[in-house]
């Protein structure tokens, strides 16, 4: 069709037949909202570089939780900041630790929201890294027994999914025969499958103070360069008995979003990360774009994609501008 027969414009004039072709749709059933419980009480630290996001005591965390359950968002994604950090990362896999307490509060008070946690050792260890360190670098495989012992730890106290981000080979496995193991089978697992070794992180590792104390990530995170890894990677966490995949940071690699939508039938998962978040917010605060224009823009860019599920930082704006 060509132009004069075919005018688009015929469609696009009226607002009403806009709305009855529209290709793509947000709701708040897509959404996850991240949260940083923080060890100790009275404690709502807002993160500089996040504007809106904090570092909660856990009381704090269960009001905020309880306002994302009335907004309608089906899920929160829990980070941890312990009282204090060692080498092994410890408090990740107490029965007592902060995000043990945090899931069993949230439970307790927050009937109706699922609780999601993110399984990995950053946030806990003194190095800043997501495993065991040995002869200066992560050790792989002595890393997987740790994760499975968070994960059923998490599971254990009430969790309703766990979400490995860590990137070490092999690690779903380990999590899914624990969680079999121990009684958890109807634990749900969504796989950080794809995520890659980004800039975008800097805000997050303010949030939840996870910056390496030495080197980088790049020995088990991916390289930003690579593309057919990503569906390599993604095969082998559903081999190994993820339920959910997901691609980290969003925008950046809206393309590997597409690839693993076109490749698999699995509910996918994109985290729109702290980076994106911030410049977001930056560029608003200055005056130099309109927020909410921006941001559904962004989560529509994330569902044509192929995103089912969107990790997200502006999850609670997003649902009360979904309510106009």
């Amino acid at each position: 069709m060509f132009f004069p027969q075919y005018r688009a414009r015929r469609i696009r004039g009226s607002e009403i037949f806009r709305r009855m072709v529209r290709e793509t749709s947000l709701s708040v059933n897509d959404l996850i909202y991240p949260m940083f419980s923080a060890f100790g009480s009275g404690i709502r630290k807002e993160v500089s570089s996040m504007p809106g996001i904090y570092q909660q005591s856990i009381e704090h965390i269960v009001a905020e939780a309880k306002e994302v359950r009335d907004l309608g968002i089906p899920a929160v994604l829990l980070f941890g900041i312990p009282e204090t950090k060692d080498a092994v990362g410890s408090d990740a896999y107490s029965d007592t630790g902060i995000i043990q307490e945090t899931i069993r509060a949230i439970k307790r008070e927050v009937p109706g929201l699922a609780v999601i946690t993110d399984v990995c050792l950053c946030e806990y260890t003194d190095h800043g890294h997501c495993g065991l360190i040995v002869q200066g670098d992560v050790d792989n495989d002595a890393t997987l027994e740790l994760l499975a012992k968070e994960a059923v730890s998490h599971a254990r106290a009430g969790a309703d999914m766990v979400a490995p981000s860590d990137m070490m080979d092999g690690r779903v496995a380990a999590i899914r025969d624990a969680l079999d193991e121990n009684g958890f089978d109807a634990v749900p697992v969504m796989s950080y499958a794809v995520k890659y070794a980004s800039g975008y992180y800097g805000p997050f590792r303010e949030a939840a103070e996870s910056t390496p104390q030495f080197g980088d990530r790049r020995t088990y995170q991916m390289d930003p360069a690579n593309r057919l890894e990503a569906l390599r990677e993604a095969a082998q966490d559903i081999e190994e008995g993820a339920d959910i995949i997901m691609v980290k940071p969003g925008l950046p690699y809206l393309d590997i979003v597409r690839d693993l939508r076109n490749e698999y039938s699995l509910p996918l998962a994109v985290y729109n990360v702290s980076g994106e978040y911030s410049m977001i917010k930056g560029a608003a605060a200055n005056g130099w774009i309109d927020e909410e224009r921006v941001v559904m823009e962004t989560m529509l860019a994330f569902k044509r994609a192929g995103a089912d599920i969107i990790i997200t930082y502006h999850a609670k704006d997003i649902a009360h501008w979904l309510q106009k």
